[in-house]
């Protein structure tokens, strides 16, 4: 089969071939099949992108149209999608908890020529939508052989499709995920996310050759598919988990030196230890103590860029072979960092697993800047905050707080929707985040809240929701807290436990953790009523983004007696 050279400055094909050519005989990826991982190397997983890519032009797939992926994290979907890429298609990810309604939104908004379904129960979500491609994962051993077939009539069809490509050209839309309203199209251009993965690469010891990266991310989203192209630029090898609650042991199997995640993630990582830790007495009991002593001197000193004291030093090897290592080895024994994004995390969750020797570095961004603009670095972090930005992305605080981000990576609008492009790119280069923050001293960024999620109480005060629920989910006990407040005499909350915990069995602690949190409140801001619900907040009910972040409105809907009722 004829090797193409894509001829864009700033393509994702580019991209992708430039990684196969550098190392073709190391892995790429790791699957697991039958509790055994298997790797991939970058020229296999050439040769099987080579032969999709020509299996598109034989069924007549061209540049600009564009294609959905209804699938789960899994190197069927990110090697299809360099095969769109290749041909100049336009992906169009589809989450895999979508309904039959969404999918068909997303497919008929985008107008999709096809889609790849990873099995018939999401393929069945697409029928009698007119595509004129529907395929799934496992017919795509029969497109690779349609695609070898092509290859030989036209062995330099995919070097011609690869050539017409610009970097202006569209790669891919990704739909926000609807929290205010029906999701909206971000237009996602090659040079877009060339730009955005240069930049994360640009990051000193962020990723480095050689890593192993566990990712579970849904590839709809930004973060996913951020991480999964960085390993093509970077060289790193990623090991795919499509099943969220099969990390654990994933994590312990595959060893991951990188692990990106949502902060529900570590949360409920940070529940976990910390009751086991709570369980002992004695002298194990105080050895925790000790250890967690011990860490918390050498976090403040490494936070502060310092170098530990020779005591300390010796001390903190001793507690990371007795306590930290036995966390340690539940996130797989090798971990280098952990990468929070996609909402923020709790400034004492990070704090208790860098006092366990667990370096977890915190970002921001949004998909209309193609995943990032700021990250704490390795060497260069500052806890509750998001890290400065990124090399190249300028930031500006607006007069009402709002961060505005002026970066290459910034996408070009809205699929059809112009008025709302024209909201959050008003023509003067920078973009709107939405966000409300401030920057430091040192250009570390710290967000505050949504700019829309702002609470203005019946009394005129402004209250930042993500802050009061972020403290209340540091209990163990506390799944999930969303707080009320707008245009109401005073703020209350709607709270969930953690598994297998009654809502009776957790009263009496949550009200000492909601007094606790508003000991370190304005009068104004504290919590003066709140309702434990009977069950947790559920993606399958639209309540949680496929990222874990809440759909406000959608639970307010959904629990608005329980909520009247606290204002009763």
């Amino acid at each position: 089969m004829a090797t193409t050279t894509a001829t864009g400055t700033r393509t994702i094909a580019r991209l992708w071939r430039d990684a196969v050519a550098r190392q073709p005989d190391e892995p790429a990826y790791l699957v697991e099949e039958n509790g055994v991982w298997h790797p991939v190397t970058w020229a296999e997983a050439g040769q099987i992108v080579d032969e999709l890519a020509h299996g598109l032009l034989a069924l007549g797939v061209r540049r600009g149209d564009a294609f959905a992926i209804l699938g789960s994290t899994r190197v069927e979907w990110v090697l299809f999608d360099f095969a769109l890429a290749l041909v100049g298609a336009v992906t169009a990810p589809i989450y895999m908890n979508n309904s039959a309604r969404d999918t068909a939104y997303v497919i008929e908004h985008s107008e999709a020529v096809g889609a790849l379904c990873e099995d018939e129960e999401q393929r069945r979500k697409v029928d009698g939508l007119g595509l004129e491609h529907v395929l799934t994962f496992a017919g795509l051993d029969e497109l690779r052989a349609r695609g070898r077939d092509h290859a030989r009539a036209e062995p330099d069809g995919l070097e011609r499709a690869a050539a017409e490509i610009g970097e202006d050209d569209l790669y891919t839309y990704i739909y926000t995920s609807g929290t205010t309203g029906p999701p909206k199209a971000c237009m996602i251009r090659h040079r877009n996310y060339y730009a955005m993965v240069d930049k994360v690469d640009d990051v000193e010891d962020f990723t480095v050759e050689g890593d192993v990266m566990l990712l579970f991310l849904p590839l709809a989203h930004n973060f996913g598919r951020c991480m999964a192209l960085g390993g093509a630029r970077r060289g790193y090898t990623i090991a795919f988990c499509p099943d969220p609650y099969a990390v654990a042991d994933a994590m312990r199997a595959v060893k991951p030196t990188v692990f990106p995640s949502v902060p529900r993630v570590y949360e409920k990582v940070h529940t976990g230890v910390t009751q086991k830790f709570a369980e002992e007495s004695g002298v194990k009991g105080a050895l925790i103590e000790w250890a967690l002593r011990v860490g918390r001197r050498a976090s403040e000193l490494r936070q502060a860029g310092r170098e530990l004291p020779r005591g300390l030093a010796l001390q903190h090897r001793l507690a990371n072979r007795l306590v930290y290592s036995k966390v340690k080895d539940r996130l797989g024994g090798r971990l280098r960092i952990g990468i929070s994004g996609g909402a923020p995390l709790a400034k004492e969750i990070i704090e208790f697993f860098h006092a366990l020797d667990i370096l977890i570095l915190e970002g921001y961004g949004l998909t209309e800047c193609t995943t990032a603009a700021t990250v704490n670095r390795p060497a260069q972090f500052r806890f509750g905050t998001v890290g400065p930005a990124l090399p190249g992305v300028e930031l500006r605080i607006a007069d009402d707080g709002e961060v505005l981000i002026k970066t290459d990576t910034n996408f070009a609008g809205y699929f059809k929707d112009e008025r709302a492009t024209r909201e959050v790119l008003p023509g003067d280069g920078w973009l709107r985040s939405g966000d409300l923050g401030h920057l430091d001293e040192d250009g570390f960024l710290t967000i505050t809240d949504r700019k829309k999620d702002i609470l203005v109480t019946a009394g005129g005060k402004n209250v930042a929701p993500q802050n009061l629920e972020n403290a209340l989910k540091t209990h163990p006990l506390i799944s999930q807290a969303l707080v009320v407040g707008d245009k109401r005499p005073y703020v209350a909350a709607l709270i969930t436990v953690a598994d297998e915990t009654t809502p009776d069995e957790a009263r009496h602690e949550i009200e000492r953790a909601v007094e606790e949190v508003n000991s370190e409140l304005s009068r104004f801001e504290q919590i003066k009523r709140y309702a434990i619900l009977p069950r947790d907040f559920s993606p399958d009910e639209g309540e949680v983004t496929p990222t874990l972040k809440l759909k406000r409105r959608v639970c307010q809907e959904h629990f608005a007696a329980e909520i009247e009722a606290l204002y009763s």
